[in-house]
């Protein structure tokens, strides 16, 4: 794939490619396995997806930056109400498509979580961004595509739209990444994903149905780990 890496976002748009192929490979499973049969493969993954949040979190050196972003954050996204405003475009986008969207908002909000709350999600865009070959971005395709597969056989339809706020969330950063990555020290990489490994904890408890976390409203935290690091530390 040397020769198309001169095209404008590469790393980015192969990796939501990657999503997508390995989307409609779950779906084309999802069609022929029992639903029976994915109960145990779910929950499994909910337990994946927990621990990999447990092990990006337990790396903070800060915990009061990881604790503050994810107050913060959640409080201001409960205000603005982003989950409530993607589950009310998700339920529109039902409605139009009929049974097929089924879960639309579930695959959708978990696969988009998983993929972009990740530090490799930020370096790797940072590495295109700054002139380097992709290899992040498509390291972390084929693992994204791979996940894609068991997600989409699970949750259905939505996973496949996950490759757009990839695409915008990636994409930005890649393109902004002159002007960004100043900001982004190692230690704000580090108290961002562990911010984000704490969403991910959460999405495994929602998959496992223990409780239902509102995780779309805590995103605000992010950005708001790499602001805590920047003026206090």
């Amino acid at each position: 794939m040397e020769f198309l890496s001169g095209l404008p976002l590469f790393g980015t748009l192969a990796n939501a490619a990657f999503i997508i192929c390995g989307g409609l490979v779950g779906l084309a499973l999802k069609t022929k396995l029992p639903k029976k049969l994915m109960e145990l493969p779910v929950q499994g993954m909910a337990l994946f997806v927990a621990t990999l949040g447990i092990a990006m979190a337990i790396k903070t050196a800060h915990p009061l930056v990881v604790i503050s972003s994810i107050a913060l954050g959640s409080a201001l996204g409960e205000f603005i109400g982003i989950e409530a405003f993607v589950e009310r475009e998700s339920k529109a986008l039902e409605k139009k498509c009929g049974e097929h969207a089924q879960g639309f908002s579930a695959g959708f909000v978990t696969a988009s979580l998983i993929y972009c709350t990740g530090s490799l999600a930020v370096l790797g865009s940072f590495e295109e961004g700054l002139g380097g070959y992709p290899n992040m971005l498509l390291a972390k395709g084929l693992i994204d595509g791979l996940t894609s597969i068991a997600l989409a056989a699970s949750l259905g339809f939505g996973v496949i739209f996950s490759a757009v706020p990839i695409i915008l969330y990636q994409g930005s950063l890649t393109l902004a990444a002159v002007w960004i990555q100043p900001f982004m020290t190692d230690a704000a990489v580090v108290e961002m994903s562990a911010t984000g490994g704490l969403m991910l904890m959460a999405i495994g408890l929602n998959l496992l149905g223990l409780m239902k976390i509102r995780v779309m409203n805590m995103l605000p935290g992010l950005p708001l780990a790499v602001i805590f690091v920047r003026m206090f530390l």
